[in-house]
């Protein structure tokens, strides 16, 4: 992503947060393109070619009785039914490519200390990452504000293993998802550092559909664990690969969207733009 496109996400998520916070007055598209210094029409362009909608729709999918619906539908639905069929959108079927493989004991007990990880820096439509991948898979996937401290948080979660800044196509294919591009259907595979109550949390993660949304209650009892509510959000809030493992749709039983390790702004950045690729109909000029 170049470093307009970088300026564009960043004005896009103060834009999201001004219409959050402003969302009972009904801001106008003068007044939210008047507060990330952009004129109207360019604020509108530079808007829908992000989300794929306008303002005035994505604000909608923000909302808490939007996502009170999606609670509701998937109520009925979300854990009652098989995934691996009857899928109502290809971008669902993008989940079944997602491959979790847990690191062995010693190596989670050793702190990686046979492995080699390599990493880079990229810029994603949610901002900057660091990305990390072993010879097996991905292990790290963290949105960052700055290089040397998410390269510091990197070596604290593998503190005696070795690294190199170096792409490769593990983690080309794992951005491809992130940005949608991933059209066809490569398999994105995870090495993941995990006890095994946190790949079982994890692994159900992947269940929950592109558009859909679930409580922590759900999928504490999706892994055969009810009572155990706290303990799986512990296990969501660990989870080392940002998006790849869909931690953001996991939301409060209330509808309101809860915490993010990387940033409420971002998670309902992606929540709203999930909803709107899954929902949207075709985009229309309309604020």
């Amino acid at each position: 992503m170049e470093h307009q496109e970088k300026i564009d996400y960043e004005r896009i998520a103060k834009a999201i947060r001004y219409m959050q916070t402003h969302f009972s007055a009904q801001p106008s598209l003068e007044e939210v393109a008047r507060e990330v210094h952009l004129s109207p029409l360019h604020f509108q362009k530079v808007f829908s070619a992000w989300a794929g909608t306008s303002p005035k729709k994505f604000i909608q999918y923000l909302s808490l009785a939007h996502a009170k619906r999606l609670l509701k539908e998937q109520q009925r639905t979300l854990f009652d039914t098989s995934f691996h069929t009857g899928f109502s959108s290809s971008s669902r079927l993008h989940e079944l490519f997602i491959r979790i493989e847990g690191m062995s004991p010693a190596t989670y007990k050793n702190g990686g200390k046979e492995l080699l990880i390599s990493y880079s820096f990229r810029e994603s439509l949610f901002g900057m990452v660091l990305i990390a991948s072993t010879g097996v898979g991905i292990c790290f996937l963290s949105f960052i504000a700055d290089p040397e401290e998410g390269l510091k948080a990197l070596k604290q979660e593998f503190p005696a293993a070795s690294f190199e800044e170096k792409r490769d196509s593990l983690q080309d294919r794992a951005m491809a998802y992130l940005e949608g591009r991933n059209a066809s259907l490569e398999e994105v595979k995870l090495h993941l550092k995990g006890t095994p109550f946190q790949l079982k949390v994890w692994q159900a993660l992947l269940q929950v559909p592109v558009g859909s949304l679930t409580v922590y209650g759900k999928i504490a009892a999706r892994i055969g664990s009810p009572g155990a509510s706290r303990a799986t959000g512990s296990a969501i809030g660990a989870n080392p690969v940002a998006y790849l493992i869909p931690c953001h749709r996991v939301i409060r039983s209330s509808g309101h969207f809860g915490g993010y390790r990387w940033g409420l702004t971002r998670k309902a950045a992606m929540i709203a733009r999930e909803s709107v690729q899954t929902q949207e109909p075709p985009l229309t000029n309309s604020f």
